[in-house]
């Protein structure tokens, strides 16, 4: 599979190193050109590339879209619709803004990045850590494998996005339509920021 990610942070270039260790052809961009990725493409080493963000929306197969919510509208809209897209990001009023129609939870953070990009969202890797990301991938049919919530409305995008967590050695864990679901995962819920197996976040994503 070809992977485009948008956003080259933490989660981003993580999701990149797992992504291409496993022989998936990457190709990952930034707000500020991809000359200032070099350094990053050659640590990962493998099938990666750098490129601008419309390449990257271009290239993917699945897109990860993982950069500060408030930049959302600067997504380019075109190469991504109908595409996969992964949704990493969480609102932080505090850096991204005051948007009254989440501060009123009349919608979600994902739910405005799908309707602007036209994507089959689904929202993942928002809920955990960049180090446990890192650090805690375990082999295929480890029973301490940790959970990774995700939610979307198009069932074949969950699918496809569970499938990518396997490959990187977590667990996918469906919480439901992203309206309802991605509530379930975003800030200030119960699972998020904590590393739990599937068993125990489905028990959360249950009760909330």
């Amino acid at each position: 599979m070809r992977i485009g990610i948008i956003g080259a942070g933490r989660i981003g270039s993580t999701l990149a190193r797992h992504f291409a260790a496993i022989g998936y052809d990457v190709a990952i961009a930034n707000s500020r050109g991809p000359d200032t990725l070099a350094d990053l493409v050659a640590d990962i080493g493998g099938p990666i590339r750098a490129v601008t963000a419309e390449e990257a929306a271009r290239f993917g197969e699945a897109v990860v879209v993982s950069i500060p919510y408030g930049r959302y509208q600067e997504l380019p809209t075109e190469p991504l619709r109908g595409k996969v897209v992964i949704d990493t990001c969480n609102y932080y009023p505090e850096r991204d803004g005051h948007d009254p129609e989440l501060d009123s939870d009349a919608t979600t953070s994902s739910e405005k990045i799908q309707a602007h990009t036209g994507a089959n969202l689904v929202k993942a890797f928002n809920a955990i850590y960049w180090e446990n990301l890192r650090d805690h991938a375990r082999p295929q049919g480890a029973s301490d494998r940790v959970a990774i919530p995700l939610s979307g409305n198009d069932e074949e995008a969950k699918a496809a996005v569970a499938g990518l967590i396997r490959d990187i050695g977590f667990a996918a864990v469906d919480a439901g339509h992203l309206g309802e679901g991605g509530r379930k995962h975003q800030p200030g819920s119960r699972v998020y920021a904590t590393e739990m197996s599937s068993a125990e976040t489905s028990a959360l994503l249950h009760v909330a």
